[in-house]
C-alpha cells in the first residue's frame, strides 16, 4: 500500500529508535565497551560527528553507530567532548565499563590540553586507553617520500588531468590505446581524499607511458621529464613502493580484525622494509618489478638514494603506533592468555576486573587441558584464516576475503565456551576485544551519509539523516512486531 512521505519518514525514525534501544541494552549489559569518533562535513557543510561503540553481546563482537551528531557551530575539542558526553547521558549509556577511545590525529581530537580525548578523560574522572587510528597513522607514514618523489607524483597527476579534462582529448587518447592494443583502455584519475588511488594512478600511467608520450607529442605538449632517466627511475620506484603500501592499507581495512592483528600487519611491514632496503642496495630489485623492468634498459640506477628513501620511511613507521606498541601484551591477551605475565597487563582502565582474582583464575586454568586445547585450536583457526587471506590478497581477490571467518568472532567463540567460573579473565578478554584499532567504520559511515544526503536530497533533517544512515549500516533488525502493535489499525483494512 502506498504511504505518504511523512509516514515513511516517521516509521523510519521509529525503526531507528527501536534499534538504538536494542543497542543501548546490549552496551549496558556488556562486560566492557569502547568508542570511536570521527567527523566529516555533509553536503550542506554541516559537520557530522560519528559516535561508534564496539562491544560484545550474545552474537559476538558488534561495531555499531550510536549516533550521527550534527555540530552546527565550532568543532573544537570542547565542542566534540560536550556533544559526546551529552549523547551518552541522554541515551543513559553507563560509562563505567568504557575502556578505550579511538580517533584520528586531528588537534581537536588529540590535543594535549584541549583535545577531545583529554577532556573526555577529565569528564569521566579516570584514564582510558587512547588510540590514534592505525589507518590514519599508516597514511601519514606513506607521505614521508622525499620532495623529488612527490614532484614525480604531482607531474603525473598534472599530465593525467591534462588528458582527461577535455572530452575530445580523452576520447582521442582512448582511441590511441585501442589502436595499439594496450592492456589498458584508459588512465585513472587521482582522488586526494583516498590516497590509495595514488598507487593505481602511477601504475596505470607507467604501463601506458609510451602511448602518453605519443599523444602529448601529437598535441604539441612537451614534458622533458618523461625522457629523463632520473625522473623515470623515481616514477618506477614510486609505482612499486605505493603498491606495497596499498597492500598494507587494504590489510588494515574492513571489519572483524582485532587491534592486535592490525598492529602485527604494521610491524610486519616495518620489518619488510629492511628487506626492501637491502634488495635495492644490492640492485636485485626482487620486490620491485617495475623498477627491475626499467633497469633492463637503463643500467645506471641510484640505489643509494632509493635505499635512504626506504630507510626514512621505515624510521617514520618506527616513530608511530606508540600506543599500540606499548599495549601489545594487553592486546595479545584474548589470543594467548596463558603465555602472558599478568603483571604486564594494563589494569588501570579495567576497573571492573579484580587483578588478584584474574591472576588466580589464570593460574587455575593454565594446566587444565580441556581449556588449554581451546586456545590451541583458536591459534590454529586464526593461522588458517591468515593463510587464506594472504593467498587471496596476493591474487587480489578482495571480495572473497570478506567471506572468510572474522578473527574477532573466532576469539569470541573460544572465550564464550570458557565457564563463568573464570569471569574475571573473560571480562578482561571481552574488554580487550572491544578496542577499536582504527576508525575505518567511521569512513564507511560517511560514505553512506554522502549517499543518503546528496545534492538531490540536501534538505533531509538531522533526525532523518541519522535514522536513514543507521538503518543502512546496522547489523540489528527493528522489532517490527512490537512497532506494529503500537500503530493504530485502519478499520477499512
Amino acid at each position: 500500500m502506498p504511504l505518504s512521505a511523512k509516514t515513511v519518514k516517521d516509521r523510519t525514525i521509529k525503526m531507528s529508535e527501536n534499534i538504538t534501544s536494542q543497542q543501548i541494552n546490549d552496551i549496558n549489559s556488556a562486560p566492557a565497551f569502547s568508542i570511536a569518533c570521527d567527523e566529516s562535513s555533509d553536503v550542506n557543510d554541516i559537520e557530522q560527528l560519528a559516535l561508534l561503540c564496539k562491544y560484545v553481546n550474545s552474537d559476538g563482537p558488534q561495531e555499531e553507530i550510536i549516533e550521527l551528531i550534527p555540530l552546527k557551530g565550532q568543532t573544537r575539542g570542547e565542542d566534540i567532548c560536550e556533544a559526546v558526553v551529552n549523547c551518552l547521558k541522554a541515551k543513559e549509556i553507563n560509562t563505567t565499563n568504557m575502556v578505550s577511545v579511538a580517533t584520528d590525529g586531528a588537534p581537536s581530537m588529540r590535543g594535549t590540553q584541549k583535545g577531545f580525548i583529554t577532556l573526555l578523560q577529565k569528564s569521566l574522572g579516570r584514564e582510558l586507553l587512547t588510540f590514534h587510528c592505525i589507518l590514519n597513522q599508516e597514511a601519514l607514514c606513506a607521505q614521508t617520500f622525499p620532495p623529488e618523489c612527490k614532484e614525480v607524483t604531482d607531474l603525473v597527476i598534472q599530465i593525467v588531468n591534462k588528458i582527461m579534462a577535455k572530452g575530445l582529448n580523452h576520447r582521442q587518447f582512448c582511441s590511441l590505446l585501442d589502436e595499439v592494443d594496450s592492456a589498458y583502455s584508459d588512465l585513472l584519475l587521482h582522488n586526494k581524499v583516498r590516497w590509495l588511488s595514488r598507487g593505481e594512478v602511477l601504475k596505470r600511467f607507467a604501463a601506458c607511458l609510451e602511448q602518453v608520450k605519443t599523444f602529448l607529442e601529437s598535441k604539441g605538449l612537451t614534458y622533458p621529464e618523461l625522457e629523463h632517466p632520473d625522473w623515470l627511475e623515481k616514477l618506477h620506484f614510486m609505482v612499486d613502493m605505493t603498491g606495497h603500501l596499498n597492500m598494507l592499507n587494504r590489510s588494515l581495512q574492513g571489519k572483524g580484525s582485532t587491534a592486535l592483528q592490525l598492529l602485527e600487519y604494521v610491524l610486519a611491514f616495518e620489518r619488510k622494509m629492511t628487506v626492501f632496503a637491502r634488495d635495492v642496495e644490492e640492485g636485485t630489485f626482487s620486490h620491485f618489478p617495475s623498477l627491475r623492468e626499467f633497469k633492463t634498459s637503463h643500467n645506471n640506477i641510484n640505489c643509494e638514494y632509493l635505499q635512504h628513501t626506504i630507510i626514512a620511511m621505515q624510521t617514520a613507521f618506527g616513530q608511530r603506533f606508540s600506543e599500540f606498541r606499548k599495549e601489545k601484551s594487553t592486546l595479545s591477551f584474548p589470543v594467548t592468555p596463558l603465555d602472558i605475565d599478568p603483571s604486564m597487563l594494563n589494569m588501570s582502565t579495567f576497573t571492573f576486573v579484580s587483578q588478584p582474582d584474574l591472576e588466580i583464575e589464570l593460574a587455575d586454568i593454565a594446566d587444565k587441558e580441556v581449556w588449554v586445547s581451546k586456545f590451541k585450536s583458536l591459534t590454529a583457526d586464526l593461522e588458517d584464516v591468515a593463510r587464506q587471506k594472504a593467498i587471496l590478497a596476493r591474487e587480489h581477490k578482495w571480495s572473497e576475503i570478506e567471506n572468510l571467518p572474522k578473527p574477532d568472532k573466532l576469539v569470541f567463540e573460544t572465550w564464550n565456551a570458557i565457564p563463568e567460573t573464570y569471569h574475571n579473565i573473560k571480562k578482561y578478554a571481552f574488554g580487550v576485544l572491544s578496542i577499536f584499532g582504527s576508525t575505518y567504520l567511521c569512513e564507511q559511515i560517511f560514505s553512506n551519509m554522502n549517499y543518503v544526503k546528496s545534492k538531490y536530497r540536501s534538505r533531509l533533517t538531522d533526525v532523518s539523516l541519522q535514522s536513514c544512515v543507521k538503518m543502512k549500516v546496522t547489523s540489528y533488525s527493528p522489532d517490527i512486531e512490537k512497532l506494529s502493535s503500537d500503530v493504530q489499525k485502519q478499520k477499512s483494512h
